[in-house]
């Protein structure tokens, strides 16, 4: 028999009115860490379930034209567009969702894609998060690369 224990320091969902309810995801900002804005410090996954890895989204559309050369925030939205396409594929949503890693070749746009985040994402879930400048993507004129990983729980499986 197993007892569905919170990891310490990672409290359970408080209601159904919490996004994550019934994904089995906790986040966390323990004492002592400063809350971050739109991420967790920490996030605990009860398993079983199914991890989805999505890999670097890119500013193309389906066709594979890029999506607003020069503009950080016509290339972000069409990223989180097609991060919200990889994981309703594979069977998951946002509320799922428990890492994003983003890759900017300007860092001085984190509040172009926080905006932009804020449309696609439900309030209430914030996945741990990384944000790396890089000098260079994939191709020269692509602005923002975002990578996702997602825990979606097993079938019948209460979170």
């Amino acid at each position: 028999m197993t007892t569905d224990v919170p990891a310490p320091n990672v409290p359970a969902p408080n209601d159904a009115a919490d996004p994550r309810a019934g994904t089995g995801i906790r986040e966390a900002d323990p004492p002592g860490l400063a809350p971050g804005p739109g991420y967790s410090h920490v996030i605990s996954v009860d398993i079983p379930g199914r991890l989805v890895v999505v890999s670097g989204q890119i500013a193309l559309d389906a066709a594979g034209n890029l999506v607003g050369a020069g503009d950080l925030e016509a290339q972000t939205r069409q990223v989180f567009t097609n991060l919200r396409a990889a994981l309703t594929a594979a069977g998951a949503g946002w509320e799922h969702v428990v890492r994003l890693e983003y890759f900017l070749r300007d860092a001085d746009g984190v509040g172009v894609v926080r905006a932009v985040r804020a449309e696609f994402v439900p309030a209430g879930v914030a996945p741990a998060a990384s944000l790396i400048e890089v000098s260079r993507l994939v191709r020269d004129d692509l602005l923002i690369e975002i990578e996702a990983l997602a825990v979606v729980p097993a079938a019948g499986r209460p979170g």
